[in-house]
């Protein structure tokens, strides 16, 4: 009865997902030793592949108007995840750009990260349950979010080099705060607002959250117009999503210094969102790609990223040598 309950229908995803979330932010407070957050990463992976594996049980309680079938679905919500969990760690070395331009404390970091986890679940949930009846209704939306995902790959694959944390410093969310708010020069824990004699002062610890909350918008243009073109079922939509950014905390704590090693991360992204903005605008047409191709390039790709990432790096060292 509790699974039944747990499976079905929307209700059934919110509560499991808040189930989750309060676990992921018990058992992640404080400071986040490797060990601890290698062993919590692989947790939530795994924990990914055991829903789909509900998925492929239950999922005519998960969404009984559905028109897929449980193999259907099942593939579909990997699919996905994987995509959304590929460009989370994209995320993840922004948010590294962010803390470093910003000198947060490394106490800090965990809390940052939780909020901008929430502040990107809502995010998302409200994205996706305003453009799954937009695209129902209207169709050329899908051909409007194909072309977007390909500009928004061929971006990616020329500015990659581009990216510098000072920008951050002079974004619109650091103007707005320091327009209508006096900001202190030093952290002060986790405080957002102190007072001192001459009023409420704003804390460096807001002007990161806000900074992280508008990249989180940035994200979430790219990431729900590509999970769409996978799938256009709401729930999986949603469940993927969901997925993708639990343990997004834990993730950011091993790979660490890792980030920057990862040379061809943009690149390996950038072929992926182009490959997606093109599933999406043959969608309709005899060369339609099906989802488990789609699962297959994707997973080469993530090979082929890595791999050629590791050998860079390991050439790298050698002519250090």
């Amino acid at each position: 009865m509790f699974l039944h309950e747990l499976f079905s229908g929307y209700q059934g995803l919110v509560t499991l997902t808040l189930l989750m979330l309060g676990i992921d932010l018990l058992l992640t407070r404080g400071t986040i030793s490797f060990r601890s957050a290698a062993v919590w990463s692989v947790f939530w992976f795994s924990l990914a592949f055991l829903f789909a594996g509900a998925i492929y049980l239950f999922w005519p309680e998960m969404s009984p108007t559905s028109q897929l079938s449980s193999s259907e679905a099942t593939t579909a919500f990997i699919t996905g995840y994987l995509l959304e969990k590929s460009l989370s760690v994209d995320n993840l070395f922004v948010f590294a750009l962010i803390f470093s331009q910003f000198n947060v404390p490394d106490k800090n970091i965990p809390r940052i990260l939780m909020l901008g986890i929430v502040g990107a679940l809502l995010l998302r949930g409200i994205m996706i349950s305003v453009g799954a009846p937009l695209i129902a209704e209207f169709h050329v939306i899908l051909y409007l979010f194909g072309f977007f995902l390909i500009w928004t790959g061929v971006q990616m694959w020329r500015q990659h080099d581009d990216q510098d944390a000072s920008s951050f410093s002079d974004s619109f969310a650091v103007r707005l705060v320091k327009r209508f708010l006096r900001v202190s020069p030093d952290y002060h824990g986790n405080k957002l607002f102190i007072r001192d004699g001459f009023g409420i002062l704003a804390t460096p610890m807001l002007v990161v959250v806000i900074v992280i909350a508008m990249t989180d918008v940035m994200f979430a243009l790219d990431s729900i117009p590509a999970i769409f073109a996978v799938t256009q079922e709401a729930y999986l939509v949603l469940a993927a999503n969901v997925f993708a950014l639990l343990g997004l905390r834990s993730l950011y704590f091993v790979l660490g210094g890792m980030l920057t090693k990862f040379a061809y991360l943009h690149h390996t992204l950038a072929f992926m969102l182009c490959f997606i903005g093109t599933k999406m605008l043959l969608i309709d047409t005899p060369f339609a790609i099906a989802t488990p191709v789609s699962l297959g390039v994707i997973l080469a790709s993530l090979v082929a990223g890595i791999g050629a990432s590791v050998w860079k790096q390991h050439q790298l060292e050698k002519t250090m040598l």
